[in-house]
């Protein structure tokens, strides 16, 4: 296998869902990992996930996922209350066979969070309400025992990659459908990326190595948007339009 695609956090943007499958089918991947979270949110969780559905991926569930299929309904937050509404027994059914983390190709161990908490972040700590490059002992410390290879996860929705070791490569493609959000755990604060793009990873073997890319896809964010307008959430419509998470000052 020479070249994969690493995609997370699609958050049920299926508009931005759309332009990723656009880009990825003129890169002639040999695999496609898919991380997690993939339709808790207020946009397009039932197209999203049938969407999903018809992919021959390898994908696994995230911490929303989980909360979705295993949280009494009444415990659901706004973004996951919106998508559990909307699904059918068949979609929840689905989400609720996905792995927590998969062993792939002798090489990749892919997971949502750490590899043993979809809650926690793995290359992120929390400081002053905002997500810092944890340290490589930090890192390591949540990675317990794990064994060496290619680690892909998602959870920040920072696109990020850490050489942890001659034989760790840390992978996070960033978030397909929410390029920035608010928080409450462990404590309360903000990711934000800067851009309304798109993201996923493109990671291709050459002489031995990993050559990643980081991708930015443009696609119709105003749409996102809208939906997000239309469905009484305001923060989930300036996050997608900015990647900021309070509007800029113009003029």
């Amino acid at each position: 296998m020479q070249k994969i695609a690493v995609l997370s956090d699609i958050h049920g943007n299926f508009a931005a869902l759309e332009g990723v499958i656009a880009d990825l089918q003129t890169r002639q991947v040999d695999c496609v990992f898919n991380l997690g979270d993939h339709v808790s949110g207020p946009l397009w969780p039932k197209e999203t996930i049938q969407t999903l559905m018809k992919q021959d991926w390898v994908q696994i569930r995230g911490n929303h996922d989980r909360q979705l299929v295993s949280q009494d309904p009444g415990e659901h937050g706004l973004s996951d209350r919106y998508a559990f509404e909307r699904l059918s027994g068949a979609e929840l059914d689905w989400l609720r066979a996905l792995p927590a983390r998969v062993q792939a190709h002798n090489e990749f161990l892919v997971f949502h969070g750490t590899p043993t908490n979809d809650l926690v972040y793995l290359m992120e700590t929390v400081e002053h309400g905002r997500l810092r490059l944890s340290t490589p002992d930090e890192i390591r410390e949540r990675l317990g025992q794990t064994r060496p290879g290619v680690l892909l996860c998602g959870h920040s929705h920072t696109p990020r990659v850490v050489d942890l070791t001659e034989d760790i490569l840390l992978v996070n493609p960033g978030s397909v459908g929410l390029p920035a959000y608010e928080a409450d755990f462990p404590e309360v604060h903000i990711m934000e990326s800067g851009s309304h793009h798109a993201r996923y990873a493109l990671m291709e073997y050459r002489a031995g190595r990993w050559r990643i890319e980081t991708i930015a896809v443009p696609y119709d964010y105003q749409r996102a948007a809208e939906q997000a307008i239309k469905n009484d959430r305001p923060d989930w419509a300036v996050g997608i339009q900015t990647g900021f998470m309070q509007r800029q000052k113009t003029g």
